[in-house]
C-alpha cells in the first residue's frame, strides 16, 4: 500500500492523504511537500500537519507531482467547460440577499462548467444547484444565510413526482430549504478553502428545534437530495440551523478534508448524517458540534405509507477526528430501513459522549448489521461503545410496550443488531463503562465481536448512565455491560505506563 493516496480530484483541487494506512488524523510531525507541474520545478509547497491534505489552487487538465520524502505521486486533474464568477453576475458583500445572482451564474453555466466564489461575505437565502457543475469557493470566500426567514422557500414532503424532498428525522415532511441545496443533482462538485455558514445563531432557529413554524421545519446548511457522484472536499460547513451536511437517498458520495464547525449548546446541530445512502466515503473529516459527530440514518417507519423507506449501505469512515459532540459515530434511532456494512477505520474520537453508538427500538423495523471498527483511539469518551434497543424516543418511548424487559412479539418492526466487530480499539479516560449492550429480549443481539480493546478509566469520573433507556443504572468505571447480548473477547485495562 503506497504511503501517499490521491482522492478527490477536482479541476482545481485534490486531496492528498499522507500515510493513510498506519496514521490516524494527525501526524507525528509536520511533512513538507512541494507540487510541480510534471518534469518542472514546484509551483506550491507546503507543510501537511494531518493526514488529509488539501491542494487548491490547481488547474484543469494538468499533470502534477505531489513530493514529499515519502515518495511522489502523481494525478491529472479533469478538464473544466468554463468558469463564470458569481461577482460578474451581480453578487456582492454588501447585498442583503445575492440568491439571485447565484441563480442567474448557475444558469449561465456551461455543463462541466465551475462557479468561482471569490474571496468575501456573501449574504444569501437559499442556493439551488444543478448537475454536471462544480462550486468553487476560493480562500477567503463565505456563502451566509440571513437570520431573517421571511420569503425562505420551503421543499414540500413529496414533489410532483411523487419523489420524497422536504424530510425531517426520517419522515417525510415540509422543511425549509438549506442555504446550499441540491436536488436531483448528479456530477456534483462543492469544493475550496471557503467556508459556508449555515447562520443558525442569527434569528431564531435554535430557540425550536422539535417544532415546527410558518409551515416548515428546520433547514439544514447543506442538504442533497437524491444526488449521484457528488465529490465534497476542502469546506468548512458552520453555524447550522440543525443537521449540517446532510445527504439524503443519495449514492456515490465522498467528503474528504472538511471542517465542520458548530457550538457545543446548538441543539440537534449533528454534523454529517448520510440518510439512506449507498457507497459513501467520508475521509480526514474534522467535526466539532453540538450534538453527533456523524450520525446515520435509514429513515423511520409510520403508520401508512413507507415510501420514504431504503438503506444505508456501504459507508467507510477513516481518518477523521470527531470531537465533543455527544456520539463520535452514531447509527440510528432513524433506520427503520438497513444500515449495513459500515467500516470505521484509524480515525480518533475527543472528548464525546459516547464513541460508536448505536440506537433504536421496538416498533422502527430495520437491521444493523457488519460494523467494524479498526484502529480507534478515544480520549476521555464517557463510554466507547454503546448498543441500546430501548432508546426511548418518540412520545411513547418510555412506555411499557416499548421498555419492557419481557420479549413481545417478533414482526416487521422488531429491529435486529448483529455483527459488530472491535479490532485495535484503545479507549483512555473512560468515564461510565467501557462498553454497554442492551438488546432486546425476542431479538438479542448477536455477532459481537472484540480483537484487542484497551481501556483505561477517568479518576475523577462521576456515575452516569451508559444508555439512554429506563431502568439503567448509573455506572463508574465499569467494564463490559450486556443484557440480551452475545459477545466474544474482552477488554484489557492499560497499566499506567501506556496511557
Amino acid at each position: 500500500m503506497s504511503a501517499i493516496e490521491i482522492i478527490a480530484v477536482t479541476p482545481r483541487t485534490a486531496t492528498v492523504l499522507l500515510s493513510p494506512q498506519e496514521v490516524l488524523y494527525h501526524l507525528a510531525k509536520p511533512v513538507a511537500w512541494s507540487l510541480a507541474k510534471a518534469g518542472n520545478e514546484p509551483v506550491q509547497t507546503g507543510a501537511a500537519t494531518s493526514v488529509a491534505a488539501f491542494l487548491d489552487g490547481l488547474e484543469p487538465d494538468t499533470n502534477y507531482e505531489f513530493r514529499t520524502v515519502m515518495g511522489v505521486a502523481t494525478f491529472q486533474t479533469p478538464p473544466c467547460a468554463g468558469l463564470i464568477d458569481v461577482a460578474d453576475f451581480g453578487a456582492a458583500s454588501d447585498s442583503a440577499d445575492n440568491a439571485p445572482a447565484f441563480a442567474a451564474a448557475i444558469d449561465a453555466l456551461p455543463q462541466g462548467g465551475t462557479l468561482y466564489v471569490p474571496p468575501g461575505r456573501f449574504v444569501a437565502k437559499p442556493i439551488f444547484l444543478r448537475s454536471d457543475m462544480t462550486l468553487y469557493l476560493a480562500h477567503g470566500a463565505e456563502i451566509a444565510a440571513p437570520g431573517d426567514r421571511a420569503d425562505w422557500p420551503i421543499l414540500p414532503a413529496w414533489d410532483e413526482n411523487g419523489v420524497n424532498v422536504g424530510t425531517w428525522e426520517g419522515l417525510p415532511e415540509d422543511s425549509f430549504a438549506s442555504p446550499i441545496t441540491a436536488i436531483g443533482c448528479d456530477n456534483l462538485t462543492i469544493t475550496g478553502l471557503g467556508r459556508i455558514d449555515g447562520g443558525g445563531d442569527r434569528g431564531d432557529w435554535w430557540s425550536w428545534p422539535k417544532e415546527t413554524r410558518d409551515g416548515a421545519r428546520r433547514p439544514r446548511t447543506l442538504f442533497l437530495s437524491h444526488c449521484q457522484n457528488v465529490t465534497l472536499s476542502g469546506i468548512t460547513v458552520a453555524n447550522s440551523p440543525s443537521w449540517t451536511v446532510h445527504p439524503f437517498h443519495c449514492q456515490n458520495l465522498m467528503a474528504a478534508a472538511m471542517s465542520i464547525q458548530n457550538p457545543p449548546d446548538s441543539p440537534n446541530t449533528d454534523g454529517f448524517n448520510p440518510e439512506s445512502c449507498v457507497d459513501t466515503q467520508i475521509v480526514g473529516l474534522r467535526i466539532t458540534v453540538g450534538d453527533d459527530c456523524i450520525a446515520v440514518k435509514a429513515g423511520k417507519r409510520q403508520k401508512g405509507d413507507n415510501r420514504h423507506l431504503a438503506p444505508t449501505a456501504r459507508l467507510d469512515i477513516r481518518n477523521c477526528l470527531m470531537e465533543r459532540g455527544h456520539g463520535a459515530v452514531v447509527l440510528g434511532s432513524e433506520m427503520s430501513g438497513d444500515i449495513t456494512d459500515v467500516t470505521i477505520t484509524r480515525c480518533t474520537f475527543d472528548g464525546t459522549d459516547r464513541g460508536v453508538r448505536i440506537k433504536t427500538r421496538r416498533g422502527r423495523g430495520g437491521k444493523i448489521a457488519r460494523v467494524a471498527l479498526d484502529m480507534v483511539h478515544m480520549q476521555n469518551v464517557a463510554t466507547p461503545l454503546a448498543v441500546n434497543a430501548f432508546y426511548f424516543c418518540d412520545p411513547d418511548g418510555r412506555s411499557d410496550a416499548v421498555q419492557s424487559r419481557e420479549p413481545a412479539p417478533v414482526d416487521d418492526t422488531t429491529p435486529l443488531i448483529t455483527d459488530i466487530t472491535l479490532k485495535n480499539v484503545i479507549a483512555k479516560g473512560v468515564q461510565h463503562a467501557a462498553a454497554a449492550l442492551l438488546g432486546l429480549p425476542e431479538a438479542p443481539i448477536t455477532g459481537i465481536s472484540i480483537e484487542g480493546f484497551w481501556v483505561s478509566y477517568d479518576p475523577d469520573a462521576t456515575p452516569g448512565v451508559p444508555l439512554m433507556a429506563s431502568n439503567v443504572s448509573p455506572e463508574r468505571h465499569a467494564g463490559i455491560i450486556t443484557e440480551f447480548a452475545r459477545l466474544d473477547g474482552d477488554l484489557t485495562l492499560l497499566s499506567p505506563e501506556d496511557m
